[in-house]
Parts: C-alpha cells; structure tokens; sequence
C-alpha cells in the first residue's frame, strides 16, 4: 500500500507553489474574463426567478421547474463561482480545509440540481407534447412540488454526506498539500456520482427528447396533410383547424428549442463527467489546468440556461425587458402568454 501511494503522489499533477503560478496580466485578464460569467450567472438567473414570481401569466407547471433551475443555477454563480475563480487564479486555496469541503459540497449539490432540473423539464415537455390529455393530471402541483424536492434532495445526499464525511476519497491514498482545494475522488465515487449527477439525467433527457422528436415530425407532417386539405376547398371549420394547426407548429419549435438545450448541457457538461471517472482510473495524471477548463465549461451552462429558456420563449422575452425597464405598473404580458407554453419560440 506504502509503494502503491508513494506513486500515486508522484504521478499527481498537484501545484508545488502558488506564488508563481500566472503573471500579472493573465491574472488580470482572468479575474476580468472569470467575473463577467459570474455576474450574468447571478443577475441572469435572478431575472427568470424574479420574472416567474412576478408575472402570473408565467405561472405554470413548466415555469415552476424554470424557476427551480434559475435559483440552483443563481446559487452556482453566488456560492460557488467566486470563490472557485479565486482558487483558478491563484493556483492557491486561502479558505481552509473545513471551508474547501464545504465549498466542494456546494459544488456537487447545485451543479446537480442544475441537470436534474433539465431532465425533469424534459420529462415535463414529453407529457405536454406526446401526452396533452393526461399532462394536467401527470403534471398535478403536488407532483411538480415532489419532483422539485427530488430534483434538490438527491444532489444534497450525493454531495454533503459523501464530502464532509471523507467518503469520496476513501482508496485516493495522496496528501493534498493544505493550500490547495482539489477534488480528488475515489473510483467507485467517481462512477457513482457521475452516473447519478449526469448520465442517469442525460438518458432521461435524451429518451424524452427523441420522443418530442419523433411526437413534432408526425405533427408536421398531419399539418401538411391539413394544409393540402385546406387548399382544395375541403376544409370546413377552418378557424378551429388553423387553431390546431398553430398549437402544432408551436410544439414542434418546443421540440427544436429542446434539442439545442440538450445539445448546449451535453457540450458543456460531458468533458468535467468524463474526465471524473477516467482521472482515478489514470492515477490522477490529469493537469490542474485542464480540470478547471472543464469545470468553467460546466459552469457556463448554469449561465446560459436563462438565456436558452428566456430568449426562445417569447412571454420570458417581453418580462425581461419589462423588468430591466422597471415599468412595474398595470402589466399584463399580453393574452397569448397566459398560458405560455416554455420551449417556444
């Protein structure tokens, strides 16, 4: 076991000094660079949570995972970005042992609540599209309310009692020197917590998201099918068929909008899991540096998640800048965002 960590600690890529570590202008450039994605995690997310709470007509089922998502994803930018952007620049960890752990639990739990909030607001999509006639029953209030504690329950078990309790680093066998803040975590941690935090939520999204898929192409083409109808004076009804028409075409943007959320959370989420179960397997080879580009990656999905949620959908849209503009006065969205349907444009 002696001869076992005694190579483990050589092969570790750990910082030697801190001191050293970036020049002046690169750590300018980096704080600068670093911060901006810090505020608009905080100040983008605090406009979905606040527009959700303000504006009635942006109140439904959907909204309230939406809203669930902004604030895990508004506390990834207040709790946890600051102080990791510090632990970037610095090659150095200033906040002690008791805060490192506190810091790393914090880190799993919202990073986690951020996916599985994705996952159930595709789950949620699937119901509305592939089942519109069961979704208010599959989507009660006291469902939506237990899949949000679901989607906040799980992440905090997979992170604080692992972390504060040294679980995850049972079998790491290395010394981490006291100024530096690394998480190194066991094989069976890392695959346990990487299926549960990632991959386990990516299949949901993804069998979902094919379904919505497939759901939209068979919509489209019952539209063309109508259209054709209509064009040979065969259409009766027609306000009713351009109604049904309408609600179809805004379900197969929905489905559209979906596939490029999946696509951004995939891009910027699979490098950080991928390198957390191959790093143990690796003796822990990998360059400091690599894991941080990895871990902003994941972060900048927290950032842009209200910017995917809010810019394709219109009613998100005209709140925002209703709230920017402060003109909190006699608002109504507008009628058609009374019932606004997320993920479309």
């Amino acid at each position: 076991t002696h001869t076992h960590t005694h190579t483990h600690t050589q092969n570790t890529k750990l910082p030697s000094s801190c001191s050293t570590l970036r020049n002046q202008i690169s750590r300018i450039f980096l704080y600068t660079f670093l911060s901006l994605g810090v505020v608009s995690t905080v100040v983008g997310n605090f406009l979905v949570v606040l527009s959700i709470a303000y504006f009635k007509q942006l109140q439904s089922p959907t909204n309230y995972f939406v809203m669930s998502l902004a604030v895990a994803d508004c506390l990834v930018g207040l709790l946890v970005m600051p102080y990791s952007m510090m632990r970037t620049v610095e090659g150095c960890w200033y906040f002690g042992a008791l805060f490192c752990k506190l810091h790393s639990s914090l880190d799993v739990m919202l990073c986690t609540a951020s996916i599985f909030h994705l996952s159930c607001i595709a789950f949620d999509r699937y119901y509305a599209v592939c089942n519109p006639l069961v979704y208010s029953l599959k989507m009660s209030p006291n469902r939506v309310a237990l899949l949000i504690a679901v989607c906040w329950v799980i992440p905090m078990l997979i992170s604080f009692g692992p972390i504060m309790l040294d679980l995850h680093t049972a079998d790491v066998g290395i010394q981490i020197p006291e100024n530096v803040c690394m998480f190194l975590v066991s094989r069976v941690y890392a695959i346990m917590a990487s299926s549960v935090a990632f991959y386990l939520p990516m299949v949901v999204m993804l069998v979902a998201y094919w379904k919505i898929f497939k759901a939209a192409k068979r919509q489209a083409k019952q539209i063309s099918a109508m259209e054709s109808q209509m064009a040979s004076g065969v259409g009766k009804d027609s306000s009713k068929k351009k109604r049904h028409r309408n609600t179809m075409k805004r379900e197969g943007k929905a489905a559209k909008t979906l596939g490029i959320i999946m696509g951004v959370f995939i891009i910027f989420w699979m490098p950080f899991f991928t390198l957390n179960i191959v790093d143990p397997f690796t003796d822990y080879s990998t360059e400091v540096v690599i894991w941080d580009v990895f871990l902003w990656l994941g972060y900048i999905n927290s950032s842009l998640n209200p910017f995917l949620y809010g810019l394709f959908n219109s009613c998100f849209r005209r709140a925002f800048l209703l709230l920017i503009g402060l003109m909190f006065k006699n608002i109504d969205i507008d009628q058609k965002c009374r019932f606004p349907i997320i993920l479309s444009f």
